[in-house]
């Protein structure tokens, strides 16, 4: 994963300019090409609370660590008061010596200006002294409008800082100047020369986008060098400004073919067996389908492989969440003390959709997931402008795909129609896999229902399921259709009830004929033997009869022959041919 997250930070990085001093502000620096024009000057513009000196101070904290000194010379804040503000931020300014940080106090008082002439020589000078004591790189002049605005004199303004370019153009430093924009008053029109006389102008802005704050920035002049015009969403994060400017046009992510599992068995063989590793899966539905359920079984088998996960949910709390997936069979608490999931909770009315991603960005950074899960990412469209909601979402699932992270998401549909969700964040188009819950009402109760709308490089059911919550978890039931319709809950019971009291009953009737054709087949072959017994009766006493009549021939026979022997006559008997009865006498 660590390899794609680089290979994904190589392709947004800019090239290496050695024009150019990078501020380790990977936003802006990617916006700008490299970073500020080395060896000159810029001007940061914007209103009150616009985040000036804070992107100035940044620039100095980073160039530190890269052992890359420099000078801040506060003209409207003392630099106790500057190192206080910036303690909220990881820098450690506190703790950096003069020789990496210089703070240079240069407090303008009206009545001091006022009673005689002023010129910035001999603070010029002790800067340049200190640049050349410390190795300085940088030099920020913070709040020039405030000398500007205390001289009073527009011969004495154009002077000095035409005094402050000379100076700042002998002595090689990459410098920062920046100045207080604001239209009401018209100040800006008082030093708009100074766009003219530097070589990169960024624009800082605060404003208010249906009653929350957003910010932005842009560069507006950039000489020598091409850059992003565009205004580009920008917050304050744990590390300073955070830009979140996307510069690429070109999409390249890591298309894997390893295959693992969305929460359970069933729901992987309808994706046709599983989600791939990196792409991103969007779970629509209204509320109560069970949306936070299905993201945490994901989540839960995804600590249960040892990877590290990341689940980020809106208006509900880590504990609260905790407790109701245990009530189906859905344990987080050991993966969360053994700090493989972190759950971070947040609420979404405070802060706009691009300060959102910008504290996601930071918590991805910091936690370095392998899943993750946002529910609902459709929170963050509660504040701020629709249309910002819309592209933070794209943005955050392109982000998530570049570091090679898989993403669960869910969204609210505020009706059963499928397609309801894409006219909301409009996230459903890039997401690689849409499971889609509805709710089906039918015969006085509410089903749960589950559908694969899409799910790209994989051949997924088309099957409406039933989502059944148990004690184990949730899983999903066979598909049971009657008269084309699919049957669930009750219906689906009662259906299942009345068809295996018909079964009973066919069995039934049919263990009645099979045993009338028993009792029928056992009296024909009764029959059949009485039949056979009879025809062997008849067959013997016709032998017998036959038995007695050659008996009586033979004795017949045997009579006639004794009674010749009896009478001696045999010869006598026997008849001469030629003689007749007349011989005999």
């Amino acid at each position: 994963m660590r390899k794609r997250a680089a290979a994904a930070t190589r392709h947004q990085s800019p090239a290496k300019d050695s024009r150019k001093l990078a501020t380790g502000i990977d936003g802006f620096d990617a916006m700008s090409g490299g970073g500020l024009p080395r060896h000159r000057t810029s001007l940061l513009l914007g209103g009150p609370g616009s985040g000036k000196t804070v992107f100035a101070l940044q620039c100095l904290a980073n160039g530190a660590r890269r052992r890359a000194p420099g000078i801040f010379v506060a003209f409207e804040e003392s630099p106790g008061q500057l190192i206080a503000n910036a303690s909220s931020f990881d820098w450690g300014l506190a703790k950096l010596p003069a020789t990496q940080i210089f703070f240079f106090d240069a407090h303008l008082s009206p009545t001091l200006v006022k009673a005689g002439d002023f010129d910035l020589t001999a603070m010029l000078a002790m800067l340049a002294a200190k640049k050349k004591e410390i190795g300085a790189e940088w030099i920020v002049f913070d709040g020039i409008d405030v000398l500007l605005t205390v001289l009073q004199d527009p011969g004495a303004e154009m002077r000095e800082i035409y005094r402050l370019r000379d100076w700042l153009a002998e002595n090689d430093l990459t410098a920062i100047l920046t100045a207080k924009l604001d239209a009401q008053s018209g100040l800006a029109a008082r030093y708009g020369f100074l766009q003219f006389m530097v070589d990169c102008v960024v624009r800082l802005e605060r404003r208010q986008e249906d009653r929350v704050a957003a910010q932005s920035i842009q560069i507006t002049k950039y000489r020598g060098s091409g850059y992003a015009g565009s205004e580009y969403p920008m917050s304050f994060g744990p590390s300073g400004l955070v830009v979140d400017a996307t510069v690429a046009t070109e999409l390249v992510h890591d298309a894997s073919s390893e295959r693992v599992t969305a929460g359970f068995e069933r729901l992987d063989a309808m994706l046709g067996g599983g989600i791939f590793r990196g792409s991103s899966t969007l779970i629509t539905g209204a509320p109560g389908t069970s949306k936070t359920t299905l993201s945490g079984k994901f989540a839960e088998a995804a600590c249960r492989r040892g990877e590290r996960t990341l689940l980020v949910s809106y208006d509900e709390a880590a504990g609260q969440i905790m407790r109701n997936l245990s009530s189906v069979g859905i344990q987080l608490k050991a993966h969360v003390k053994s700090g493989l999931l972190r759950m971070h909770s947040a609420r979404t009315e405070a802060i706009g959709a691009e300060e959102q991603l910008s504290k996601l960005s930071a918590l991805i950074r910091e936690h370095r997931p392998r899943c993750i899960v946002i529910d609902p990412l459709t929170a963050v469209a509660k504040a701020g402008s629709r249309g910002a909601a819309r592209t933070v979402a794209s943005r955050l699932i392109n982000l998530v795909k570049d570091a090679g992270i898989t993403m669960f998401v869910t969204a609210l549909s505020g009706a059963e129609d499928q397609r309801a969700e894409s006219t909301a964040l409009e996230i459903s188009t890039i997401a690689d896999t849409w499971i889609h819950l509805s709710y089906l009402v039918l015969g006085g109760e509410r089903n749960r229902a589950l559908t694969v709308v899409k799910s790209r490089g994989t051949a997924h059911s088309n099957q409406v399921r039933e989502l059944i919550l148990g004690k184990s978890g949730p899983t999903l039931a066979d598909v049971y259709s009657a008269g084309g319709d699919v049957l669930m809950g009750t219906l689906r019971w009662e259906k299942e009830a009345e068809e295996s009291a018909k079964r009973i009953r066919h069995r039934s009737e049919f263990d009645y004929k099979q045993r009338e054709l028993r009792f029928v087949e056992a009296n024909t072959s009764a029959q059949i033997r009485a039949l056979q017994m009879d025809l062997e009766r008849q067959r013997a006493e016709l032998a017998l009869y036959a038995g007695e009549n050659e008996g009586r021939d033979v004795s017949l026979s045997t009579q006639k022959d004794e009674l010749r022997r009896r009478r001696s006559a045999d010869a006598a008997d026997k008849p001469s041919p030629k003689s007749g009865n007349g011989a005999a006498k």
